[in-house]
């Protein structure tokens, strides 16, 4: 089926793309990035610590603007940008709506971020749809969001794709996920992948090029 051609394509980047100042891919580790609130850029470890290191170090490395000083002038500056529709800023305020606590209002803009395509958003949404939180249990929407996401370049959302496939008794279908995510990068689906070696559900050629790809993934 084409929803399955497009669903085992691997991807050509991740979800979080190139940092726009040196246009390296952004590592797997969200940690090793940073959002810029005043523009909605996401840019690497590497610039936002050369950045420090200048004597501007208060203006944002992209747009030069003035970074905030104070949470408040943060959560101003984002919710501006989601004012003006900017899917990552808006992502982000569900992920502060979901660290308070606020469920519904996650999904919320988890909804509104997913629809212009940031990824995060599905792959958040794919589980609050799982578990029920902020929405009703629903197991369409959470293989939809899931699916979505894992399209996206998601290697997170691509292994959970994988466990779910296997919970279903698709074994094939299993191993063609676990290998998309070890060639991302992603360590569980490498590990799983070996025990699909072991068990035999994976061929000795298709592993070793797994194996090559989890070693050299294409975000170095």
């Amino acid at each position: 089926e084409l929803r399955d051609e497009i669903l085992f394509k691997q991807p050509e980047c991740g979800d979080l793309g190139d940092c726009p100042i040196c246009c390296i891919l952004l590592e797997l580790d969200d940690r090793k990035s940073f959002m810029m609130i005043c523009c909605g850029k996401t840019i690497c470890g590497g610039c936002a610590y050369a950045n420090q290191m200048r004597k501007a170090k208060h203006l944002c490395p992209f747009c030069r603007q003035a970074t905030p000083e104070t949470q408040e002038e943060g959560k101003q500056l984002l919710m501006r940008r989601v004012e003006a529709n900017d899917p990552a800023a808006t992502y982000q305020a569900g992920v502060i709506c979901s660290k308070e606590g606020d469920y519904k209002g996650a999904a919320a803009y988890f909804t509104k971020a997913a629809g212009s395509g940031d990824i995060s958003a599905h792959f958040d949404l794919s589980g609050m749809y799982r578990e029920g939180e902020g929405v009703e249990k629903d197991e369409k929407k959470h293989l939809h969001h899931l699916e979505q996401a894992a399209i996206g370049g998601h290697p997170n959302a691509r292994h959970n794709l994988a466990i779910f496939e296997w919970k279903s008794g698709r074994t094939e279908r299993t191993v063609k996920h676990f290998i998309i995510a070890a060639n991302m990068g992603n360590d569980e689906s490498l590990e799983s992948l070996k025990k699909c070696y072991g068990m035999g559900l994976v061929s000795k050629e298709k592993f070793a090029a797994a194996l090559r790809g989890h070693q050299t993934p294409w975000m170095q």
